[in-house]
């Protein structure tokens, strides 16, 4: 496995390559990644990871400082899963400032871009960047990430970029939680509490199956279930799969999704729900 810093060197080092799968993260590297990186050797002969913590996506008040940068553990963690580790440096992605963004559709200012103003702007600008400078066939990307995943497929599909978006299955913890690199800000006493944001979803999809089709109950019921345990809710919402719009009419395939902290952390997770025709 070959580590490379610049954009000049991975260009060259991946030129004749023509079955490139790309899985991009910020490090700190979880066994979600490392599902992603599997799930990559099945849809590329030639897999590249990247590992770099984008400042455009982080707010004035967000953890970008304290971000865990574990270069060297997640270096080890890839050997055999990846071909090449792209881990630019700041200066190396944006050595000027960057005046040029990808404009996001609308759904970028709802459900978490509520709350981050700006961070989908300065996610699927470094997206963007980070395809156009990989050229993969394929790159994966969680679903726990839904949005996120949601506004990159949209911006794959209208800018007629040449690469397939594959969305991986969240991989949770044994109860429940979803992986994530912030999970380690949890105390000990949150990281036993943290699951309970996934069994609340639990029981809402359970209900909706059941036939609820009171979404706006349902949110309020996610939101005040979480309130009543300590939770600082961002948000419940019942959503299309399609396109993240309220849920209007028939529609079969809906998503709930949430995000919440618990003391310092903030933690989001989504469960999809497919009903019968």
């Amino acid at each position: 496995m070959q580590i490379i810093f610049t954009i000049a060197e991975l260009r060259k080092r991946l030129a004749d390559e023509r079955a490139i799968a790309f899985v991009p993260t910020m490090g700190n590297l979880h066994e979600g990644h490392l599902d992603l990186m599997r799930r990559a050797r099945e849809h590329g002969s030639y897999v590249v990871a990247s590992i770099f913590v984008n400042p455009l996506q982080f707010g004035p008040s967000e953890d970008f400082d304290r971000y865990p940068r574990t270069l060297e553990a997640d270096c080890a963690r890839l050997q055999g899963l990846a071909d090449v580790v792209f881990a630019p440096s700041v200066n190396e992605m944006y050595p000027a400032q960057q005046t040029v963004f990808v404009e996001p559709p609308a759904i970028a200012n709802e459900l978490c871009g509520a709350s981050r103003p700006g961070h989908f702007r300065g996610m699927a600008t470094v997206v963007l960047k980070l395809l156009n400078i990989v050229q993969p066939q394929v790159a994966l990307f969680g679903k726990k990430d839904y949005q996120q995943l949601h506004i990159i497929r949209r911006m794959a599909a209208q800018l007629n970029l040449p690469v397939s978006i594959i969305g991986c299955e969240t991989v949770r913890a044994a109860d429940g939680l979803a992986l994530s690199s912030r999970n380690q800000y949890l105390s000990e006493a949150e990281r036993g509490e943290a699951a309970f944001l996934y069994r609340t979803l639990q029981g809402l999809r359970q209900q909706i199956l059941l036939g609820e089709r009171d979404f706006e109950r349902l949110q309020q019921q996610g939101v005040e279930a979480l309130a009543a345990r300590g939770w600082a809710v961002d948000y419940v919402a019942v959503r299309n799969q399609s396109d993240l719009r309220t849920v209007t009419g028939a529609q079969r395939e809906l998503v709930i999704l949430a995000a919440a902290r618990l003391g310092n952390t903030r933690l989001l997770d989504n469960i999809e729900v497919c009903l019968a025709g």
